[in-house]
């Protein structure tokens, strides 16, 4: 299958491009449009080149975006002060009797408005601020109230209060942002589609997941755009039946489409059509990617494992190599169908209470039970199908999870000897 025609340590790059440089385009479309004749693009000042791409942001494959004011360039605010200004260049200045005589009546004025004022003496004091009023920024150090009271119970401890004063943590809707994912979860259950797939099974979603796995450490992309490009290829193949030699293509636009949702700079086509070995064109690429997401009717938040890990793991209070070793878990069910319909809130669950059981850390928490919404008892069945999957191995061949995270970067989390399943049990039942 296509899958097979990857090519191993090989960085992919994208291709090399003979185009002109953008701001060099846009210059000799402007000169010819004012009817001017413009130097050509090779005699540009490099001073000035330098400095247009200095303000370009190098993260982006676009560049940054030109200086401008705020509503300078957009509306008419410009021109109304340039028009306003001739307007009042081209006054004539009024002659002495117009001066007396509007002096005069501005001074009637002032003195009819003087006598009305005097009339009206305030009989109440200042009311009280509204309801609705802009509050007083607190003092530095002060901490910030929640919007509405958050009822916890006592053994239970506040995760998102020490984030309050992190604008960037939305600590305050932490709750409320996971209980809605958690509401979202029971939308996108997955049901056995392998039974309507004539051509597909699950070994070669496994190959197809193994190779999703290599591209996204290749390409460094984050580890949620590789867990929402396997529910996009399933969500997919839930609607559409495919034949075999598409399924790369499948996986491929999936990446590309998670990219576009969760990366800062998403690679471009180019990119995905190298990796893919030339095997598909252009237009196949994009006319895949329009078929995936009008198939989901562009609805691809996805609830995905790897957000409530993390979320879990802070509950719990665990340390990076805690969170790796749950997370190398977690990464090892993608490529297993039997665990794709499973719930992602359990899954991830199950995986932190795994690895805290093989760390020797505690069992589950109240304040885990409580963020969670699963009690150690919901999980231990699912707990006990994951140690089994570390200990017995099914796909030998397909290690790239195992190898990606036996690097010390991961902290050889997969070096780790699984429990035996004895000692498990008995961990289980005691905590």
């Amino acid at each position: 299958m296509a899958c097979a025609r990857r090519t191993k340590e090989r960085t992919p790059l994208p291709r090399e491009r003979t185009s002109l440089p953008r701001n060099a385009k846009m210059l000799s479309t402007k000169q010819t449009r004012a009817g001017k004749v413009g130097p050509a693009v090779e005699n540009v000042d490099p001073e000035k080149e330098e400095n247009c791409y200095t303000k370009r942001s190098s993260s982006s494959p676009q560049g940054g975006p030109k200086k401008r004011s705020a509503f300078g360039d957009i509306t008419n605010a410009r021109k109304n002060q340039t028009v306003a200004g001739k307007k009042e260049a081209v006054k004539v200045a009024p002659s002495k009797a117009q001066k007396a005589h509007g002096a005069l009546g501005v001074a009637k004025n002032n003195e009819i408005n003087l006598k009305k004022s005097m009339k009206k003496t305030p009989t109440k004091a200042p009311a009280e601020p509204e309801v609705d009023s802009v509050p007083e920024r607190p003092a530095p150090g002060q901490e910030l109230e929640p919007p509405s009271e958050r009822q916890i119970p006592a053994a239970v401890e506040d995760i998102d209060k020490e984030q309050l004063n992190d604008p960037y943590a939305n600590a305050e809707y932490a709750k409320d942002i996971f209980e809605y994912m958690r509401e979202r979860e029971e939308k996108f259950i997955l049901p056995d589609y392998m039974e309507k797939q004539p051509d597909i099974t699950g070994d070669m979603r496994a190959i197809l997941v193994d190779w999703m796995v290599e591209v996204q450490e290749n390409f460094e992309l984050n580890h949620e755009t590789l867990y929402l490009a396997v529910k996009l290829v399933d969500h997919y193949l839930v609607e559409v039946v495919t034949m075999r030699d598409k399924l790369q293509l499948i996986g491929s636009t999936a990446i590309l489409i998670a990219s576009k949702f969760e990366e800062r700079c998403p690679p471009c086509v180019d990119d995905f059509l190298y990796i893919c070995d030339d095997a598909y064109k252009r237009e196949e690429l994009l006319a895949m990617e329009i078929s995936i997401l009008s198939t989901l009717k562009f609805d691809i938040n996805i609830p995905i494992p790897y957000r409530f890990l993390r979320r879990f793991a802070k509950c719990a209070r665990a340390t990076m190599e805690t969170l790796t070793l749950a997370r190398f878990i977690c990464e090892m069910t993608l490529q297993e169908y039997d665990y794709a319909r499973e719930s992602p809130s359990k899954l991830a669950a199950s995986c932190l209470l795994l690895a805290l059981t093989m760390k020797n850390l505690g069992g589950w928490t109240p304040t885990l039970e409580y963020y969670s919404g699963y009690s150690a008892q919901d999980l231990h069945p699912l707990v006990k199908r994951l140690n089994f999957l570390l200990t017995y191995q099914p796909r030998d061949k397909l290690n790239t999870v195992r190898s990606k995270y036996s690097h010390r970067v991961f902290f050889e989390v997969a070096k780790l000897a699984p429990m035996d399943m004895l000692k498990l049990e008995k961990a289980l039942t005691s905590c």
